[in-house]
């Protein structure tokens, strides 16, 4: 009943949000394609939006898809959470502001529970959780979020449930969804916004962060989730969440944390 009670709370293999609590240091200038809400638990944080120069600061903040951003946390502890843009969270969330990125308020922050652990965000928690950002933010949720070309739509799902080690070629991807090779690259980077590499490297990051979440040791992380070693790991985290897998290792299970009812 225990092994069954922990595989339930798990973290799913590819979920649409990613999250991590805990007091980080600098993050250096970095891009990914999930949506990034980062939150001060008390104090401030200051972040950069590239090609902005200057550091501001607020309680927390919400990056665009794809945006280049460095954050200073001034030693604060901080909550994290990636999105999956392509999600019905991310969608919703992408509906909530225009622009690179949307500053948090004090006042907004307080609307918004930022004592959960991460890792009930990251099972059960995770859609009420991003409801009540999108009430604090004032933010009503679209009428219809935006529609995926189909065969873009089957793409992910191919790569989304493929094993670590598959060869997920352009040619194999076009054949199984029924488009050339040229009008899939077309239709993926205009249905998600970025080109099907930098994707994959994305859900890369993903199944890590899960492994992780799951208390795989980093080197076993690193091959679940199909990179070449740990330093491969370690470069691409740096280059998409301006953190080490090991800082992302302590955010995620270095302290106790408040569950939500039911996760």
């Amino acid at each position: 009943m225990i092994e069954d009670a922990a595989v339930k709370s798990a973290p799913p293999p590819w979920p649409p949000l990613l999250a991590a609590r805990g007091a980080l240091s600098q993050s250096a200038t970095h891009a990914h394609h999930g949506m990034h809400v980062v939150i001060a638990t008390r104090g401030s944080l200051s972040c950069r939006v590239h090609p902005e120069t200057e550091f501001a600061e607020s309680a927390g903040i919400i990056t665009a898809p794809d945006v280049a951003h460095e954050i200073k946390t001034h030693g604060a502890e901080v909550l994290l959470v990636f999105i999956d843009p392509e999600s019905r969270a991310g969608a919703t969330l992408c509906a909530g502001f225009e622009g690179a990125a949307r500053r948090i308020t004090e006042q907004e922050r307080g609307a918004i529970d930022t004592s959960l652990d991460p890792r009930a965000i990251m099972t059960g928690g995770g859609a009420a959780w991003t409801a009540s950002v999108l009430e604090a933010l004032g933010v009503e949720a679209p009428m219809r979020s935006a529609t995926l070309h189909r065969s873009v739509r089957k793409a992910l799902a191919l790569v989304r449930d493929a094993s670590p080690d598959a060869e997920l070629s352009l040619s194999e991807l076009a054949k199984n969804v029924g488009l050339s090779e040229s009008r899939l690259m077309h239709a993926f980077t205009e249905s998600v916004g970025i080109p099907l590499r930098p994707y994959l490297a994305w859900l890369r990051v993903q199944r890590a962060v899960v492994a992780i979440a799951r208390g795989a040791p980093l080197s076993e992380s690193a091959q679940h989730a199909g990179f070449a070693d740990a330093p491969h790991m370690t470069r691409t985290f740096r280059k998409m969440l301006g953190l080490t897998p090991s800082e992302i290792q302590r955010a995620i299970v270095a302290s106790p944390f408040k569950t939500s009812a039911g996760a």
